[in-house]
């Protein structure tokens, strides 16, 4: 369908007037319906017939059970057990750019624990003037800072490298949250230890049996990376690292370590299990790249997806989607709705934040056509994503991490949509 606006840009009322005219089974019988008295309207229901419940009957508020299907979802053939082992987070089912807590992805390597606040302490020793211990209570004493950040497993996206694996944005994208942290500067809690002239890395370590740790260059650790206690406003949930994680703002989830407990300022990184055979990239030729830390540019179309298929018949679409990049800001996101002959600039929903989820959204006019939707994503660096085609070139396809490609679902004519791969 082409509907004209004499070179105007068209309002959503003209084009669902457009779509409306144009014909269409599903279009045609919406508007016979709308014609017609709707006892959802003409009659008193029963939700406006009786009192409903008053407050505190929920003391922590709950998502009403009509959305009892947006949650976290494991793949159960991916790992041996849940204790050691991943689960995603329902992107396809959410809008905006802040995940809630309770849908933020866990990566568990020995299981989420419980530890109080008032059991909770923070060792700072290694290379430093003074070592020092410090309880909760003297971290909240500290100046703190609000900040907003994704925190993406590496590993993200990683079954793909082989091929179209997994059916849905939850699965292929889901490893990912966006939320606003509040805690201390790293530097703060250094500078008060007083680092000495030959340290030059921070290892960090969290306080779980699996006791995961990973070195991180000084200029990082003084630079942006924050001791958090506070997520979305509230506490750290327990399987997100509660009562303390760290936050590494634009890299790898790895580093993000939760139940943080020791920081040591060392002149040379640890070489931990976690940094050397496991969070490397293996190379077609066998060997490995290390120091991958930063998550390159990346986007994907949530919806129309297999887990949000189009439900609503021909005409107006909204096609939408998150984008990040650990380089900086997203600077322009692209849609192609025809396997990449064709792109067009998708419109961003805010102003985009440093190291931050960006959400798009592309206005469609959809009559049924098969539809390749894909997003392709630019950061403020000028990097744009690239195909799998291209990464394999580099990365052949038997990498497990750092698999940014541009994600490709083939939307039929019935809305429902699958898992593809053309590039």
């Amino acid at each position: 369908m082409t509907v004209s606006f004499n070179g105007k840009k068209p309002s959503r009322r003209a084009v669902l007037k457009g779509a409306l005219a144009a014909g269409g089974a599903v279009a045609g019988a919406t508007m016979a319906r709308a014609a017609s008295p709707d006892p959802l309207i003409t009659e008193t229901q029963p939700w406006a017939q009786g009192l409903g419940e008053g407050v505190d009957a929920t003391p922590y508020g709950l998502p009403i059970r009509f959305e009892s299907d947006v949650v976290r979802r494991n793949v159960e053939w991916l790992t041996a057990d849940t204790i050691s082992s991943i689960n995603f987070t329902p992107i396809h089912a959410l809008d905006g750019t802040i995940t809630p807590q309770g849908c933020g992805f866990e990566r568990h390597h020995s299981g989420a624990i419980e530890l109080r606040k008032e059991d909770y302490r923070l060792m700072i020793n290694g290379l430093v003037d003074t070592p020092l211990v410090f309880t909760y209570a003297d971290l909240e004493r500290f100046p703190r800072v609000n900040k907003v950040h994704f925190c993406e497993c590496a590993a993200n996206t990683g079954m793909e490298w082989a091929g179209a694996q997994l059916n849905g944005a939850q699965f292929t994208h889901g490893m990912i949250h966006n939320m606003e942290y509040s805690g201390v500067p790293l530097g703060t809690l250094l500078r008060e230890a007083g680092v000495k002239p030959e340290g030059k890395w921070v290892y960090v370590e969290g306080a779980d049996a699996s006791s995961n740790g990973r070195s991180i260059p000084l200029e990082k650790a003084m630079d942006d990376v924050l001791v958090a206690f506070k997520a979305n406003g509230e506490a750290l949930r327990k399987e997100h690292g509660y009562p303390v994680r760290l936050v590494v703002p634009g890299w790898e989830g790895n580093m993000w370590v939760k139940w943080l407990r020791r920081i040591e300022i060392t002149d040379a990184a640890v070489e931990s299990r976690e940094e050397t055979s496991k969070y490397t990239d293996t190379l077609a030729d066998g060997t490995s790249r290390k120091w991958t830390w930063v998550m390159d540019a990346k986007s994907v179309v949530t919806s129309p997806s297999p887990q949000s298929p189009i439900t609503h018949g021909h005409g107006p679409l909204v096609i939408t989607g998150l984008a990040w990049s650990g380089h900086g800001k997203i600077a322009r996101v692209d849609v192609t709705v025809d396997g990449g002959k064709t792109w067009k600039q998708a419109r961003l929903a805010a102003d985009p934040q440093d190291k931050a989820v960006t959400r798009f959204y592309l206005d469609h006019v959809w009559q049924g056509e098969e539809m390749l939707l894909q997003s392709r994503a630019m950061d403020e660096t000028g990097y744009v994503q690239p195909t799998k085609d291209a990464l394999r070139e580099v990365r052949g396809e038997n990498s497990i991490y750092h698999n940014n490609c541009i994600q490709t679902w083939w939307v039929k004519s019935d809305g429902e949509a699958e898992n593809v791969e053309i590039s």
